[in-house]
């Protein structure tokens, strides 16, 4: 059995505040009860939480929950910055989500959180050599999630996926600190070519729904990119774009787009 991360539940504030959130809740609502003690009570600390909630999604067939299990705890133990980002991931969602209000939202029901966390444990496999369980993790997250993120791909902490269906991050795209992505984004390549192809996306900046951000490319840090856009050029700093293909339209009312999630188009200068 592979040992518990070392975090010492008691000193844990994030961890205490969703125990008694996730308590409450199972007052509220005794029909989830049980679900409420398997997911959150019966555990000693978040990750420990986090990894059975993926592994009970995500366990098939081929590779059980139990299995899925060790090799998320395996990782996390093995890899403190996994659980670093992780906590960073899970606090933005409660700063930029007015649809959460608690921090055991995500870790019980957010997908693009989910989606997220499989990926940094199948990063870490991917850079120990351990390509083909990182390309299992891959595919069984884009089945139940509908996200598919390239476990080599390099993605730092404080993101929110926000819904996050159909989004998709290649094998080459870098996301800097701070960024957050609604559904049907598309961090993509332009063809058929090897080597570094995606986008690099700095800190800070917000991709709106749908929006696509094709090619080796950088979209410079606090900028913003507007719904249903098509990028293809790199984006300055502190800028909007917006359109088919995307155009400067002004620049954003904010240094960092992601943390105020403000989607209008600020025209001229904010």
């Amino acid at each position: 059995m592979v040992d518990q991360p070392q975090t010492t539940p008691a000193d844990d504030a994030l961890w205490q505040s969703i125990r008694h959130e996730v308590v409450e809740r199972a007052r509220l609502e005794p029909v989830l009860a049980s679900f409420f003690h398997a997911a959150v009570l019966s555990h000693k600390s978040l990750e420990d939480a986090l990894a059975y909630n993926l592994a009970e999604q995500l366990g098939n067939s081929i590779l059980s929950p139990l299995a899925i299990y060790q090799v998320l705890l395996d990782a996390m133990q093995s890899d403190r910055s996994i659980c670093e980002r992780m906590r960073r991931d899970l606090t933005a969602h409660m700063e930029r989500d007015p649809a959460c209000g608690q921090y055991c939202l995500p870790l019980l029901y957010f997908k693009g959180f989910h989606a997220l966390q499989v990926y940094r444990v199948a990063n870490w496999l991917w850079r120990h050599e351990r390509r083909s369980l990182a390309l299992f993790l891959q595919s069984r997250a884009s089945e139940i999630f509908a996200v598919d993120i390239h476990p080599a791909a390099d993605i730092a902490g404080g993101i929110m996926l926000d819904h996050a269906t159909g989004l998709v991050i290649g094998e080459t795209a870098v996301i800097g600190e701070n960024v957050s992505l609604l559904h049907s984004v598309t961090l993509g390549g332009t063809g058929a070519q090897a080597g570094d192809r995606h986008p690099k996306i700095r800190c800070g900046v917000l991709i709106a729904a749908g929006a696509k951000v094709l090619g080796n490319i950088e979209v410079g840090e606090g900028a913003k990119i507007g719904a249903g856009s098509l990028v293809l050029d790199s984006v300055l700093p502190h800028t909007t774009v917006v359109g088919v293909p995307a155009r400067v339209v002004g620049v954003p009312g904010e240094a960092e787009p992601s943390r105020t999630m403000d989607q209008r188009i600020n025209l001229g200068c904010g």
